[in-house]
């Protein structure tokens, strides 16, 4: 299925029945990596997969950044009617669930932010510097929007007014001080540390993004 706003055509898939839920992947990705997770979580939810732009099969563009992957998720959602989603967004995807929650706070019931930064300087110093050789040699503009985006501000990320889980692994590429601070910044979050999980090992091709996912869920909105 597509949606169109503007120049941007989303690619997305609906999978189930159930509350809304929207699920958005990470740099460099599409919706095949939550294949699993979709498996367990249909039974539950109507899963709305999105390919973000520039991935997957939605438009291709020239140039990311946050706020217009933001930008994207809002039409997406009041284009199609869904009624108070709760959006489940990986790396990439965390920070653009995050940056649409704080711009327009009305619309999500809640949200799961797994593996985001509110800063650039919130990716461990290894990782930063290997991008950035990268993006010298490859000029991949998805890899300039990692290195110089997002700066979500703790007034901003205090405007969020729904509950959110806030999730990484205990040797995530994220550094736990940043995740640290989502969970201070914003109201009515948690916080989870996966131990032993990498940034992308427990969501990547894995279903137990899914247990997490539901057992959060249920205590909101599937009651």
């Amino acid at each position: 299925m597509y949606f169109t706003h503007g120049k941007i055509t989303l690619h997305y898939e609906i999978y189930g029945n159930g509350y809304p839920l929207i699920m958005l992947h990470g740099n460099g990705e599409d919706i095949t990596i939550f294949t699993k997770a979709i498996e367990k979580l249909q039974e539950h939810f109507t899963v709305y997969a999105i390919d973000t732009r520039g991935h997957g099969k939605s438009s291709p563009v020239y140039e990311y950044h946050y706020s217009d992957m933001a930008d994207d998720l809002y039409a997406f959602i009041t284009g199609l009617g869904i009624d108070h989603p709760a959006i489940f967004g990986f790396s990439d995807g965390g920070i653009t669930a995050l940056m649409m929650a704080y711009t327009h706070p009305e619309i999500p019931a809640a949200i799961i932010a797994s593996g985001a930064n509110s800063n650039p300087r919130g990716l461990k110093p290894l990782y930063r510097f290997g991008f950035a050789r990268m993006l010298r040699s490859t000029h991949d503009p998805k890899l300039a929007v990692m290195l110089y985006e997002p700066k979500m501000m703790a007034n901003e990320l205090g405007k969020i007014t729904v509950p959110v889980l806030i999730t990484a692994g205990s040797r995530d590429m994220i550094k736990k001080e940043d995740t640290e601070f989502l969970h201070r910044s914003i109201p009515e979050s948690r916080l989870m540390i996966l131990e032993g999980e990498s940034h992308e090992s427990y969501i990547m091709d894995s279903d137990k993004i899914a247990s997490i996912i539901q057992d959060f869920l249920s205590e909101l909105l599937l009651k």
